[in-house]
């Protein structure tokens, strides 16, 4: 009987302690989006493990030509990508930090900015102007009702959102299942839900979801078109 006290002591102390660290990692990542957006590109690249471009460029794969909206442009990294290939790009943030460092990227490439500070939820475009829409890691407001209208509304006939929702670590050495947790905890690497699509489908979409294999992750993509006839 003796031990047990002790026992039930160590199990509620980790408990605690697993508790605290969570609470941790995500109030410091919704920070990482403002008050400490320039220790972005450094986070991000420890909590991938270095796999962070080859991530973003999954969502190069689908984007066509023409006119493209990036949601949540976040420092300005496919921004700076897209103003090299043959499309218009566009951005939009909520995050005054993140702007400026788009802006700053931009300037230093020689590239137009067009970059707007606004929500997902009330884009400050006309109806039917964009070829395409884009969102890479986004969080969870990518699936609200009030975004996937606006992305509807903006979007061109049989136009495509393309949405890099989450990636999962799958390399076994000690530093990527360190990541790995890092980013369950962040809720960065849940994987899709089924209800995603059906939110998409409710909003006039129809929606694919792939998941493409890399050499230490697994990489989810939604390509959702407009349907024609909406």
């Amino acid at each position: 009987m003796s031990g047990c006290p002790e026992a039930s002591l160590g199990q509620n102390g980790a408990s605690v302690l697993s508790k605290v660290l969570v609470s941790f990692v995500r109030w410091f990542f919704r920070h990482l989006y403002t008050t400490w957006a320039w220790s972005y590109d450094g986070v991000a690249w420890i909590v991938t493990m270095g796999q962070w471009t080859t991530w973003l460029a999954v969502a190069l794969e689908r984007l066509p030509a023409g006119m493209i909206l990036e949601l949540g442009h976040g420092p300005g990294h496919l921004q700076e990508t897209l103003s090299g290939a043959t499309c218009t790009p566009f951005g939009i943030d909520s995050s005054r930090q993140m702007s400026q460092l788009a802006a700053r990227r931009l300037r230093r490439c020689g590239s137009a900015q067009r970059l707007s500070r606004a929500r997902v939820q009330r884009l400050p475009f006309p109806r039917c102007t964009f070829d395409t829409l884009v969102s890479t890691f986004p969080s969870e407001y990518i699936m609200e009702s009030a975004t996937l209208k606006e992305a509807f509304r903006v979007l061109k006939p049989e136009g495509v959102l393309v949405v890099v929702p989450t990636a999962r670590i799958t390399g076994r050495l000690f530093f990527d299942r360190l990541a790995a947790w890092v980013n369950r905890v962040a809720r960065q690497a849940d994987d899709p839900e089924a209800a995603w699509l059906t939110a998409l489908r409710d909003q006039g979409f129809d929606p694919v979801l792939e998941t493409i294999p890399m050499r230490r992750a697994l990489v989810y993509r939604m390509t959702a078109k407009k349907k024609p006839s909406a």
